[in-house]
């Protein structure tokens, strides 16, 4: 379960934590805990929906194959095609991110670097585009690296921060959040939300995951909570470290951290580890993945024949998809001229249309295959599957608009090219369940005590630790 735990939670820690999410802090103050805790609110049932369809089917590729047997091959198709747009933006997000804290990373040193944004951040997206040419098993040491990296510099600033927190700062709230309305609470609840989209991660590993039958529901129970409490004890140390007049500013700064630190006076070390951990250490983790995973996922339609075949193509040396890398990878480096607000836009309507797909999928397989073996089961989907889609719909309706209307153009492109793909390659089979499951060896008694012994144990760390952060919050409101 550990390991479906950790790479849900590397792959969601990333870009909108450190920009978008944090941007939330400016207008919402210590109040952001509350905007966070619904966004966690609204992942539950959906991470359970997940676990139901990961245990089932820990062989089907996530959504992409979960809408294929629950919905239909156009579905999932969509699915897939927004899951890869979604992953591109990220890219171009997580790189314009790099870009604005490796800056601050020379500034912090005395060094203006004369390099414009857009231009920086395509330096790291071009390496990973080479990297992940070369391979996975490369691309797989630098993933370790990088996240080891990022929460060893990430333990050590909280230590150098604890002595700049302001109390105070907790009970002073942004002017204008009285005024804020209910749609507006609902945008910036959308923004923080796309700090938990990636909770169902694991799904689509559920062939590398040990007894997925048993892990990953479990891994999908605790996920939630977890994205919560990373979440909410960054932001705790942002609203504490931030001076009370320089809060409004951080609704629109590039990177929220560093310039709350710097209105702080927080300079020299301490500034100098935070750029680095999240330049070197958090974006191109993020960027070595966001980069690595979509390719499949157009390699893998194209040899359906759902593609341009030219994306099934693999390298003659390495053995990897080298066209779709490039393909997604020119994207990528597109999208970097754009704001990072659009970019995060772009990217949360297609994890919000993504799932939405996902959610309508678990509806689908439970009437499709009734007699499907499901070691864990969701309750009350009649109720929970229509409900969390208008929720994430919703959500859907309070984005940019021109993010609105390249998503739906984006769907549009995505349909028309599976159609021509289609017409193009007549002899496509609809996938079959019995090609996507296979028998998994059931655990040991030894092995089913050590891991309920595990679960037991993340349960109690995970309780403690969301306990823990509500509390950060609570104390200085009643102190």
């Amino acid at each position: 379960m550990q390991e479906a735990v950790t790479i849900t939670v590397g792959t969601v820690i990333g870009v909108g934590l450190f920009t978008i999410g944090s941007q939330i802090v400016g207008n919402m103050g210590s109040m952001v805990v509350l905007a966070t805790f619904v966004a966690m609110l609204i992942s539950i049932y959906p991470a359970w929906l997940y676990g139901e369809m990961g245990a089932a089917l820990p062989f089907a590729g996530g959504t992409y194959k979960y809408a294929q047997l629950g919905l239909s091959h156009s579905a999932g198709v969509l699915a897939g095609w927004n899951f890869i747009a979604s992953l591109v933006a990220v890219t171009s997000g997580e790189a314009l991110a790099f870009a604005f804290y490796f800056k601050t990373l020379f500034r912090a040193m005395g060094i203006e670097l004369p390099l414009d944004d857009a231009v920086l951040a395509m330096i790291p997206i071009a390496v990973f585009i080479g990297t992940n040419i070369y391979g996975t098993k490369f691309t797989g040491r630098l993933q370790n690296a990088f996240i080891y990296f990022f929460w060893s510099i990430a333990f050590i600033w909280a230590l150098t921060m604890l002595p700049n927190i302001q109390m105070p700062h907790y009970v002073v709230l942004p002017a204008g959040l009285s005024d804020m309305s209910s749609w507006s609470f609902i945008g910036m609840v959308a923004l923080i939300w796309w700090c938990f989209a990636g909770f169902e991660t694991c799904c689509a590993l559920g062939e590398e995951i040990r007894f997925p039958e048993i892990n990953i529901p479990r891994a999908l129970k605790l996920a939630p909570f977890i994205v919560f409490i990373v979440n909410a004890i960054f932001q705790w140390f942002l609203v504490g470290i931030t001076p009370a007049d320089s809060l409004p500013a951080l609704a629109s700064a590039d990177a929220p951290y560093a310039e709350a630190m710097e209105a702080a006076g927080i300079l020299g070390l301490p500034l100098v580890m935070l750029a680095l951990g999240i330049s070197v250490g958090g974006d191109f983790s993020t960027l070595n993945s966001s980069i690595a995973v979509p390719p499949r996922y157009l390699y893998a339609m194209a040899r359906e024949g759902s593609m341009p075949k030219i994306f099934s193509k693999l390298h003659p040396k390495y053995g990897t998809p080298w066209v779709a890398i490039l393909f997604l990878g020119v994207l990528s480096l597109i999208l970097v001229k754009y704001p990072i607000t659009f970019v995060a836009s772009v990217s949360l309507f297609a994890d919000l249309f993504y799932y939405i797909i996902g959610i309508a999928a678990a509806w689908g397989l439970r009437h499709r295959l009734p007699d499907l073996k499901r070691p864990f089961k969701a309750p009350m989907v009649e109720i929970g599957v229509p409900v969390s889609i208008i929720i994430y719909f919703i959500m859907m309706t309070q984005l940019d608009q021109d993010a609105i209307v390249s998503g739906i153009i984006w769907c549009v492109a995505g349909i028309v090219v599976y159609w021509f793909c289609r017409r193009q390659n007549s002899g496509i089979e609809e996938v079959r369940l019995e090609t996507l499951i296979a028998d998994t060896p059931e655990p040991t008694a030894e092995e089913k005590l050590a891991m309920d012994k595990d679960y037991r144990f993340w349960k109690r760390v995970t309780a403690t630790f969301f306990i823990l952060s509500l509390l950060i919050y609570a104390v200085p409101v009643f102190f």
